[in-house]
């Protein structure tokens, strides 16, 4: 890794540098210990994780106290696997390999990713929003990849510490890295920015996620808005323009927004003549700098395509050809808990269960009436909605009965709003479980063969659970 000497280390994360012999860098000692530290000093990561069961040789590792283990009792066993350094809260004694002893094992993990991602030459683009960040980091990243050697966030590696873990992953020859950047909380995004300092920063939407933090979408809009703090001067941004908040951002510190969306009048790049194939996906025309080019959207769902139209924005801020933006949307799969389609024994299940918020709900059940056969909505809890979370989830219940939903089965407490919100609206199949236990133990009895069943909750709820079950049994 780039400039990541263990001494660079100790000294962006504020840290006092130990050798063996238990001198420290900063005291007076010995020459041979001075040498000794020197020599320890010079050595460069080779990667760094918080996870030492990832420790390879000369790598640094990151010991944190967490809620089911104390990372400072592997450090033993890291340096026994070849590790350089560790970075750690308590002084180990005795000192088996160089450590750098900090306050706060997480803010060095940050400082660390910080000073790495200014090491290398990196075009980073900062993807956040309420609804589709990942499936648009999925689609941003395979435009570039037509065209750079990209990295990008994998799993749901978008907070505070999973930021800074994908930006310490990245190889030295990356030349685009796509972050997805999630928060919960006011601070949280412009902690985020100062670690990532974006060149291109897209915001997907501001729905009704998080409300029970940040109040109200205006909140959201302004804690969403903390990822231009840090981006590049003279960076680029690009906005879904059909949103209704999005839209009150004329300019950030001089730099006018790049809009993308369905209206041609509002957004410069923008989509038109979409071919609706249902769970195959999509088919639309992609309109930019004066051109256009008929792109395959291979993932289902309207959202889809918009998310399909910010990569085609941050393509051309990135030099690329229509055409190599239209083969990299083309060129897209399906992440695990987000949308992905599953035949198994008999059902087509649509795997969209990493999360769930109102607005994202409501385009999973825009999608399941695509679907042919008898359609099944299987819904959890949708969490942080504040004051608000009991109409909201009716909301849904009355959605789903009105959407040509032929069965809902929902668990959890705020969920038996959307099943009452259900009945009333007159759906016939509705029944609700106290929780994901009590509907696993009947949902075999609820499902037949040919059922195309969607599967939606907040993380939470723990719904991955319930594709694996729908996966392992046979109902043909």
């Amino acid at each position: 890794m780039k400039n990541m000497t263990l001494w660079n280390l100790a000294r962006v994360c504020q840290g006092r540098f130990l050798v063996p012999a238990g001198t420290d860098a900063g005291e007076a000692c010995p020459k041979n210990a001075m040498a000794a530290i020197r020599a320890a000093a010079s050595r460069e990561a080779a990667g760094i994780v918080l996870d030492s069961r990832k420790v390879c040789p000369g790598y640094v590792f990151v010991a944190t106290a967490g809620e089911r283990a104390d990372g400072h009792t592997f450090i033993p066993e890291v340096f026994e696997k070849g590790a350089i350094g560790v970075i750690c809260e308590k002084e180990p004694n005795p000192l088996p390999g160089p450590c750098i002893v900090v306050k706060d094992s997480f803010a060095a993990l940050r400082a660390a990713a910080a000073f790495y991602r200014e090491q290398l030459p990196v075009s980073v683009v900062g993807i956040t929003g309420s609804v589709g960040k990942t499936s648009t980091k999925e689609f941003v990243a395979a435009v570039l990849a037509q065209k750079y050697k990209i990295h990008k966030t994998e799993g749901n590696y978008n907070n505070e510490v999973g930021v800074p873990l994908t930006l310490l992953s990245m190889p030295e020859d990356t030349q685009a890295a796509v972050v997805e950047m999630g928060m919960n909380h006011f601070g949280e995004m412009h902690r985020l920015s100062e670690i990532a300092k974006p060149d291109i920063c897209v915001i997907t939407n501001i729905g009704q996620c998080h409300l029970e933090n940040l109040g109200s979408r205006d909140g959201i809009l302004q804690a969403k808005s903390e990822i231009f703090d840090f981006m590049n001067p003279e960076g680029s941004i690009c906005l879904f323009g059909d949103d209704d908040k999005l839209e009150t951002i004329r300019q950030v510190r001089g730099i006018r927004p790049l809009r993308f969306g369905f209206s041609a009048e509002k957004n410069e790049i923008y989509g038109t003549d979409i071919e609706n194939r249902g769970l195959f996906g999509s088919a639309v025309t992609i309109h930019a700098d004066g051109q256009e080019i008929r792109a395959e959207v291979p993932l289902p769902g309207i959202h889809m395509v918009q998310n399909a139209l910010a990569a085609a924005a941050v393509g051309v801020l990135m030099g690329l050809s229509l055409q190599q933006i239209a083969d990299g949307i083309a060129s897209v799969q399906a992440v695990k808990g987000r949308g992905r389609l599953l035949r198994s024994g008999g059902l087509v299940l649509i795997d969209d269960c990493y999360n769930a918020n109102p607005v994202s709900v409501k385009a999973a059940l825009d999608l399941l009436k695509l679907a042919d056969g008898r359609k099944v909505a299987v819904l959890g809890d949708m969490f942080e909605l504040g004051e608000q979370e009991e109409l909201l989830h009716a909301q849904i219940g009355r959605y789903a009965a009105q959407n040509q939903v032929d069965c809902l089965l929902c668990a959890g407490r705020l969920s038996r709003n959307m099943y009452e919100a259900a009945k009333e609206a007159g759906m016939a199949e509705v029944f609700h479980y106290a929780d994901r236990e009590t509907l696993l133990a009947d949902l075999s009895c609820r499902l037949q063969t040919g059922d195309c069943v969607l599967i939606k909750a907040s993380h939470g709820m723990g719904f991955e659970k319930v594709v694996d079950v729908l996966i392992h049994q046979d109902f043909a």
